[in-house]
């Protein structure tokens, strides 16, 4: 059984602590056993002496095996200490001295032992070992899942019964009367331990040895028959040479025989190993072939009803199982089922009702056999035909259940409880991606939806403004048409009575009179400017280039400028270049490009500051710039600049009468000139507005229309 055991989990320290426990109690009992039966009293005083000693290191396994079964308590690092101590102080003390036993006499064939005076000690200690094991164990058991109580019941209640009998009859016996004639009792208890463990394997599955099992019967069979074919061919090599062979002869017949066993070793082994596997494990399977074909269907697809019938069909196919299939909770306590065909359907109700806690505890697996038969989640599952309910939990967080039927053969195993929890991580993981690729594309489903019904109510809101943009154009051209002639005349007016037509006027009058003046000019320029604008979006923007001298043309704007710089304590300086180029431009349309830049300089300048303006060559291109230290552009507005009618934030607290379409329009005839647009600007330093033209310039092109606001990259 130690061998079993030790051999269902080697890394396990609760099968290997419970085989070194087995395999010392086993021993004890043997050299007992045997020290009762020699006539020789040195040695039987030398076997006890070993079998008290390996009971004191058999008390520590017992302790450990206590701190690690069935779940580790972690907090016992000083006891375990204090405990491993006292072991192996007893071991020593037992083995290499008299305290424990003194002598031992041999009477009649009756073997009698002398016990040393620390003897009363030894099993003090020992007894407080076991008080101690006792207490870690029922304070374990009330903390235990159900599953687990029912796996380790029959096991402590043998184990609880060979410590009673071993007290009584190795300790309180002997220690209070001296009578150690009844320890055979104490003795045989452990063959009682042992029934009961093997039921809870058997029963219960409280530990898979029947892997172990497999090979010990494979290794068994192997050797016994390898043990029979090397008798009987050295039998027969024997009867064969017996009367002349020679030592040499039989050195080689030896040689032979060894090397044709192990010729044959493997094939036998391979043959029992199938032979066996049918009889103890006829539903075995390959575990990391199962974790491959999982792992490669979790990865295949992020659908998440194919991934769930996937991973159910391997799952079912692998394990044997009538149907499996998942329970998983989706978005506003929706669910979704999916795995093998015809699987099981489960009212949300039922499926409420298996209440798993969402703690460790309630991390295993349900196993409806094990359930008491009035436990409502066993009925539920038996109505369902379910043996096996893995809960899904992760982070507190219960996201659904793997549920399998029952077992088409035999029934499950420990291993493939193992198994279930081993996959059960990698499965919440997939299955969470997959949930969340689930949302999205019910969002994406959403949202293509709610952007059809937008482009539908967008397309004709476009519609729409389409056709009040051309009402608006229609109603600016005309306005501006009938706005030009009462304007053309207020400023012929004007101007006759600053020249003194209607009389002598004074300098008050005069200086009131220069201000309507300028403002009927300004009112001609914008008028100008919507015509301009709705030519554009018509297709009627010409550009009718002449000879012009373009130094005298910015001199004569500045100059006209200057009288509204003045009233602001502003000053232009502008030095006219000698023998500049005649360019071929259009010459009223360029003047209102030059004006359009020196009049926002005044307006968007601080007051007692200057303007630079230059113009320039500079490599084959002329260069016109007009400079301020005004407001400057807001570094996230100039994309939108030059488009038609848009006003930066900080120009519309500055100047809240303006229009937005003169450097919009300043834009435009540049681009006519095949010319680029200069601007450079930091906001609260300052401005350069400006352009750049070609010095010959042969085309004359013409603006086609536009209907819809135009962005433009600045230069």
């Amino acid at each position: 059984m130690a061998f079993w055991v030790f051999s269902a989990n080697k890394s396990s320290r609760i099968n290997q602590t419970l085989a070194i426990l087995i395999t010392f109690c086993s021993i004890v009992v043997s050299l007992t056993e045997l020290s009762s039966i020699l006539s020789n009293a040195q040695l039987a005083l030398y076997l006890n002496r070993i079998s008290y000693s390996l009971v004191a290191l058999a008390s520590i396994a017992l302790f450990f095996f206590g701190l690690y079964f069935p779940k580790r308590d972690s907090n016992r690092y000083l006891l375990s200490f204090l405990i491993s101590i006292v072991g192996f102080v007893f071991f020593i003390i037992s083995t290499c001295s008299d305290l424990i036993i003194r002598g031992v006499e041999v009477k009649s064939g009756v073997v009698s032992l002398t016990y040393g005076s620390g003897i009363d000690f030894l099993y003090l200690v020992l007894t407080l070992e076991v008080i101690i094991f006792l207490i870690l164990m029922i304070k374990k058991y009330f903390n235990i899942t159900k599953i687990e109580k029912r796996k380790i019941t029959y096991f402590l209640v043998g184990l609880g019964f060979m410590l009673v009998v071993n007290l009584i009859f190795n300790v309180f016996l002997p220690a209070l009367w001296d009578l150690d004639k009844y320890s055979i009792f104490a003795d045989y208890s452990i063959f009682i331990f042992f029934g009961f463990t093997a039921y809870a394997i058997v029963k219960h599955s409280l530990f898979d040895i029947r892997l172990a099992l497999v090979r010990s019967a494979t290794y068994t069979l192997v050797l016994a028959i390898l043990a029979g074919i090397y008798l009987v061919i050295a039998f027969a090599i024997s009867t064969a040479f017996n009367s002349g062979q020679t030592s040499t002869e039989q050195i080689i017949s030896g040689v032979a025989i060894s090397l044709l066993l192990a010729f044959i070793f493997q094939p036998l082994k391979r043959f029992f190993d199938k032979l066996t596997n049918k009889i103890f494990y006829k539903d075995n399977y390959n575990t990391d072939d199962f974790f491959e074909k999982l792992n490669k269907a979790l990865n295949v697809t992020t659908s998440l009803r194919g991934l769930l019938e996937r991973v159910g069909y391997i799952i079912g196919t692998t394990l044997k199982a009538e149907q499996a299939f998942f329970y998983i909770y989706t978005k506003d306590n929706h669910f979704i089922t999916a795995g093998t065909q015809h699987h099981g359907q489960l009212p949300k109700h039922d499926v409420d009702s298996i209440g798993v806690p969402v703690t460790d505890e309630g991390h295993g697996v349900v196993v409806a056999s094990l359930l008491e038969d009035k436990d409502s989640i066993r009925r539920m599952m038996v109505s369902h035909k379910l043996e096996l309910v893995l809960p899904l939990v992760q982070d507190d967080k219960l996201i659904g259940y793997l549920c399998l039927g029952d077992h088409l053969t035999s029934g499950y195993t420990n291993r493939d409880l193992k198994v279930l929890n081993t996959i059960r991580n990698e499965l919440i993981i997939a299955i969470q991606n997959a949930l969340a690729v689930h949302e999205i594309r019910e969002i994406n489903e959403s949202l293509k939806q709610r952007i059809a019904n937008a482009t539908k109510e967008l397309r004709s809101s476009n519609a729409v403004l389409r056709q009040l943009d051309k009402i608006k154009d229609e109603f600016i051209s005309m306005a501006s048409h009938q706005l030009r002639t009462p304007l053309t005349s207020i400023k012929g007016y004007i101007s006759m009575v600053i020249e003194g037509d209607a009389g002598r006027i004074t300098d008050p009058q005069k200086q009131l009179l220069d201000q309507a003046y300028m403002s009927s000019e300004r009112m001609v320029h914008l008028i100008n400017d919507f015509l301009n604008v709705s030519r554009i979006q018509t297709g009627k923007f010409i550009i009718d280039k002449t000879a012009v001298d373009l130094s005298k043309l910015v001199g004569e704007e500045i100059d006209g400028l200057r009288p509204n710089a003045t009233m602001r304590n502003m000053k232009f300086i502008y030095k006219s270049p000698k023998n500049f180029p005649i360019l071929d431009i259009d010459e009223g349309k360029m003047r209102q490009v030059v004006m359009n830049f020196a009049d926002n300089a005044i307006y968007y300048s601080h007051d007692n500051s200057s303007i630079d303006v230059k113009l320039s060559v500079e490599g084959g291109e002329v260069l016109f710039t007009v400079k301020d230290t005004g407001i400057g552009v807001p570094m996230n507005e100039r994309e939108k600049l030059f488009t038609k009618f848009y006003r930066t934030s900080n120009a519309r607290v500055q100047r809240p009468d303006g229009t937005g379409v003169g450097i919009y329009l300043a834009k435009k005839v540049i681009d006519a000139h095949s010319g680029q647009v200069v601007f450079e600007s930091v906001e609260g330093k300052g401005s350069t507005f400006g352009f750049r033209l070609p010095l010959k310039t042969n085309q004359t092109p013409k603006i086609p229309p536009t209907t819809v606001p135009e962005t433009t990259t600045n230069s």
